[in-house]
């Protein structure tokens, strides 16, 4: 396994980041599809013997049990100084409608729920800090300097190593940098933005400005929510049972453009002798600022198939003719 600095800070990271979406409680009517307790060991076992020290996580998946889930593999397979451990604030974390759900201070990015976020991940994480803070969201109710103040504050209570950002817009991205900036607190080291072979339209604003000021790119979603690795004309979304229980993947990519990227994705998988899964996984890990693409995964040998995918080595000409079967601009889900 190679480590890298996360953008221009000192953290190193695991090329990959083993993401924990897919562990937590299947019982909570949430996510069917999440592997319990038990049946997650195995992945973090496995990830750690890899050389895996990179594992993101969320306050809101599977209402808190995907932390506790995590907190409790690490700290029997990993020393905590070896652990890189990522979460985020912004969405409830009770399971809860994300975008209007639970009481008017149990989301968003205002102080308040910011300080009372990080308390309780820390308490299901088992741990007395967090490496990585990343907000879910950008918060529009929020002032931007309430926000950095208060996660700057965290980094100098010792609750969190170090900050990072994930979905939004570039210019909302930069405002938050600059008021950090302005006011001496804190950066983010780190953007985690959706970003694949079926949606690069990352690349015009964010990742440029990520790879022009040293921002860390961390995707997730690097294969599309195993659009890129399985060709759904043949399955009809029901090859998995987060595909056919209508998925956030399964309602916004497959449109034919979308399969226009995945008949030169199966051309080059049968050029290079691998699977598709692979190949487009490591087109991710060649692309410019990219330090560790999140992975899920709740078969072992998706986590196989990731760990594969650094020793995947593709031609100047197999990145252009991936490169060139995009559709510029990507509309997410519809038709043009």
């Amino acid at each position: 396994m190679d480590y890298v600095n996360l953008g221009r800070s000192g953290l190193k990271v695991s090329r990959l980041c083993l993401g924990c979406m897919s562990f937590g409680n299947p019982g909570d009517g949430l996510h069917p599809w999440v592997l319990g307790m038990d049946a997650a060991k195995p992945f973090f076992k496995g990830a750690v013997e890899a050389g895996i020290n990179f594992f993101d996580t969320a306050n809101m998946y599977s209402a808190g049990a995907s932390e506790e889930v995590t907190g409790r593999w690490l700290k029997e397979f990993l020393p905590r100084e070896q652990a890189v451990i990522a979460t985020k604030v912004y969405f409830p974390d009770d399971g809860s409608n994300p975008y209007g759900g639970g009481h008017p201070n149990g989301s968003g990015l205002s102080r308040k729920h910011i300080f009372a976020a990080i308390d309780a991940s820390l308490q299901r994480l088992g741990t007395d800090y967090v490496d990585l803070y990343q907000i879910h969201r950008f918060d529009r109710a929020t002032p931007i300097e309430e926000t950095m103040e208060a996660l700057h504050d965290l980094v100098k209570m010792g609750k969190v190593r170090y900050l990072g950002a994930s979905t939004m817009h570039a210019y909302q991205f930069v405002e938050m940098q600059y008021t950090a900036r302005l006011n001496g607190w804190t950066e983010f080291v780190s953007m985690q933005n959706l970003y694949n072979l079926v949606w690069r339209d990352e690349e015009r604003q964010m990742n440029e400005y990520c790879v022009a000021n040293g921002v860390g790119l961390i995707p997730w979603s690097p294969q599309a929510g195993g659009f890129l690795t399985v060709d759904w004309r043949t399955t009809g979304k029901q090859h998995s049972p987060r595909a056919s229980s209508g998925s956030y993947s399964s309602k916004v990519f497959g449109t034919d453009e979308d399969y226009l990227v995945l008949d030169a994705l199966l051309g080059v998988a049968a050029e290079v002798g691998r699977p598709m899964a692979q190949v487009a996984l490591a087109w991710v890990l060649h692309r410019p600022g990219v330090a560790a693409p999140i992975v899920g995964a709740t078969k072992l040998h998706h986590l196989e198939d990731a760990l594969a995918a650094l020793e995947v080595k593709l031609s100047p000409e197999q990145m252009t003719r991936l490169d060139q079967a995009y559709t510029w601009p990507r509309l997410l889900g519809t038709h043009r």
